[in-house]
């Protein structure tokens, strides 16, 4: 088979597994398109996601800034083969802006990095992308530097909400003692370039070490790893099976016997293993290591995606339902990282990525047990970081927000529409962008990415 025709086979067998918009669709050309414009209603964007050997961004790149960061980073740039500007270039076509505000001190620093983000806007193009490379605002700064980089926290997130046509806007914070052009910030500012990200907007990723200085494969960056997900049978577990196994992985899936079949068939789709397994057995992690042990001799990313719902108001909860959350969202997700994290054969660069959930950030009606649970995730990745750090490894944690799935797909109509609609990219998202920032933290280039929880909703709105 030719490249082409297996990129074209890879796009097909993905579209088979994710359910589509079709109101988007319908306002994304010819009559539907006009037909919305005239009534006023939502113009989602058809989304550029990701797919091999697919260019990083769509035109040129500007780079705003003009400290030794912002030229370390134009250089990045270049070393990537992008075409790369200083100055903006009317009416030409851009594919991303990067602002590197690494050098802040005052707040009087911003406007004339934004005033001239803000004049090339206009020229952005589908799709595009904008990225601030900032630096953590800490308890210990000065308080005009910490006014100067929070500042950056509000143009990021507001620049989220006004940009149009598919285009999002995201930001790196760097610690105090990392440069522009450190590994993990690097790795950092690809995802967020690229149309892995295509789903995250208004976010913010840090990078708390430089990171892994190995030369990176970009294409393959799971060559010769290990990893183990829960819950993937079906949904989003399954996507992220596929999406570790595409960028190199080997892959042990695991799910429930009930749901068997559905797991041997993912596990045969991706030439991994299946393994049937409740996770809320007190020996599930060592259960989960003796397989990948005895089958592949290593185990190098967990990814914690097995969750369940029992909603239901807080004054009509039952011990049933609350238990049985927790049991499965939180607990089990402990217990088995105790037993991760006492094994020898999880300490070269491991990685832990749990599914937290917005629910967990903004609460939701009727689901206070299960945003307890995802509140907890959230917790625990905090926690755990200090721990594996110890190992060289990272932990952290995606929240999802409304992505579309068999789950969603029978909540009643005119709740989905809303629900779909309440973001700033006006859609819902697929199991795939999901899947694309979990890849993202098991690889080793975000080895100095630890203890984030980034958020794939559209910048939904609610919460951060």
């Amino acid at each position: 088979m030719s490249p082409q025709n297996k990129q074209n086979s890879q796009r097909k067998t993905s579209a088979l597994h994710e359910k589509t918009d079709k109101y988007t669709e319908f306002v994304s050309r010819g009559f539907g398109k006009d037909l919305a414009k005239r009534l006023g209603l939502p113009q989602p964007a058809v989304l550029r996601r990701y797919t091999p050997n697919g260019p990083l961004v769509q035109g040129p790149i500007l780079v705003l800034g003009q400290g030794a960061g912002a030229d370390a980073v134009a250089q990045v740039l270049l070393d990537w083969h992008q075409d790369v500007r200083r100055h903006a270039t009317p009416k030409e076509k851009l594919g991303a802006i990067v602002a590197v505000l690494d050098e802040l001190e005052h707040p009087d620093q911003l406007s004339t990095p934004m005033l001239a983000l803000g004049a090339a806007l206009r020229d952005l193009n589908k799709n595009a992308r904008v990225v601030t490379v900032s630096r953590v605002a800490s308890i210990s700064d000065a308080p005009a530097v910490a006014a100067a980089r929070n500042g950056v926290d509000g143009i990021v997130r507001s620049l989220a909400k006004e940009l149009r046509a598919g285009a999002t806007a995201n930001g790196i914070l760097l610690a105090n003692d990392i440069a522009a052009q450190a590994p993990s910030a690097v790795a950092a500012l690809r995802f967020f370039l690229s149309a892995r990200s295509a789903f995250v907007d208004g976010q913010f990723l840090t990078a708390s070490s430089a990171g892994s200085t190995t030369a990176p494969d970009w294409d393959k960056p799971l060559n010769g790893s290990v990893a183990v997900v829960t819950g993937a049978a079906r949904g989003i577990g399954a996507s992220i099976a596929r999406t570790l196994a595409r960028d190199g992985a080997t892959v042990l899936v695991v799910d429930v016997p009930a749901a068997g079949d559905h797991l041997a068939a993912v596990a045969n789709e991706i030439h991994g293993t299946a393994l049937q397994l409740d996770i809320t057995s007190l020996d599930a992690g060592e259960r989960i290591l003796e397989h990948a042990i005895s089958r592949y001799g290593r185990l190098d990313i967990v990814v914690h995606n097995a969750g369940i719902t029992r909603d239901k108001l807080l004054a009509n909860m039952d011990a049933a339902k609350w238990d049985s959350v927790i049991a499965v969202n939180i607990a089990s997700q402990l217990r088995m990282n105790e037993a991760f994290l006492a094994s020898s054969d999880f300490a070269n660069n491991p990685r832990i990525i749990s599914v937290a959930s917005t629910s967990g950030i903004a609460g939701n009606r009727g689901q206070s047990n299960y945003a307890a649970s995802k509140a907890g995730v959230m917790g625990m990745v905090r926690s755990t970081a200090p721990l594996l750090s110890e190992r060289g490894g990272t932990v952290n944690a995606v929240a999802p927000g409304f992505i579309e799935t068999d789950m969603t797909a029978k909540i009643p109509f005119a709740t989905r529409e809303v629900a779909r609609r309440l973001n700033s990219l006006q859609q819902g998202g697929k199991p795939s962008d999901v899947a694309e920032a979990i890849a993202f933290f098991a690889q080793p280039q975000a080895a100095g990415v630890t203890a984030n929880v980034l958020r794939v909703c559209g910048q939904n709105m609610v919460g951060q």
